[in-house]
């Protein structure tokens, strides 16, 4: 996990930043304290904009950086039997940002429609989106399109199994992310007044603004990044059992043999 944050932590450092600073800023468009009505406040929209481009971009490049930088990590350990390479794995990370990127467009874009035709579709895409990464970082000669096209393929392999476990683990991330956005949640019912019944529009135009809820929103979003390991961590677990269930060339096997000591 050090390693990790040795390498996606500066990303995930400015995406957190630039998350406080939108919160903050994007607060102070709307006044509600004239006549009970929202005011539009123009003077800081174009400030809004900056801030949120920037928050965008910082997102996606945290997204990416600690995604490739698990994977990578694991490649490393398994490849070099229970060591890692520090700055091998920041070399393939860096070099194949632009195919992480790629990817996660075209995953999002997948999801997208999936879900726009259905919701079996989309709960078919979300295996084979769960597991592209994956073959794109395990299997070295694949192409960012290669694994794309192939993770449709291997998941029908043993589509239940691997559905199965996804589905638990997103029950898991949802849950302890539930867990983790009790305290904002609370905060947010007492400071608005909800709790006493007594909600004073005073209060709602500070309180986008408030300190306290930008720290726990922002703690919460950085739980959420390590929460996003678990599936990660998942997606690579089922790969590899799915790649097996079609090679069978002991994958398991000598994942197992990582890190025993030889007698």
């Amino acid at each position: 996990m050090k390693a990790v944050f040795n390498i996606a932590g500066p990303a995930i450092l400015v995406f957190m930043v630039s998350l406080a600073a939108y919160n903050y800023i994007a607060g102070d468009i709307f006044n509600f304290t004239g006549l009970g009505e929202p005011s539009f406040n123009s003077t800081n929209v174009f400030v809004v904009i900056i801030v949120a481009i920037i928050y965008l971009i910082s997102a996606i490049a945290a997204y990416i950086f600690s995604t490739s930088s698990v994977l990578f990590y694991i490649k490393s350990y398994i490849d070099n039997k229970g060591e890692t390479d520090l700055v091998e794995i920041k070399k393939n990370v860096y070099n194949t940002f632009w195919s992480f990127f790629g990817m996660s467009f075209l995953k999002g874009i997948t999801l997208m429609i999936a879900l726009v035709l259905c919701l079996l579709p989309a709960l078919y895409a979300i295996v084979p989106m769960a597991i592209v990464f994956s073959i794109f970082v395990f299997e070295t000669r694949q192409s960012a399109t290669d694994a794309f096209s192939k993770s449709f393929n291997l998941v029908n392999v043993d589509f239940w199994t691997a559905f199965g476990s996804f589905l638990v683990l997103g029950i898991i991330f949802y849950i302890l992310g539930m867990i983790f956005s009790i305290p904002s949640v609370i905060y947010t019912l007492i400071s608005t007044g909800i709790f006493s019944g007594e909600i004073d529009p005073a209060n709602l135009n500070s309180f986008s603004a408030d300190p306290v809820l930008i720290f726990l929103n922002v703690l919460n979003y950085f739980f959420q990044f390590l929460l996003n390991t678990i599936l990660i961590v998942g997606g690579a677990i089922i790969y590899f059992h799915l790649h097996e269930k079609t090679t069978f060339t002991g994958t398991y096997d000598r994942i197992s043999e990582i890190g025993k000591i030889e007698e």
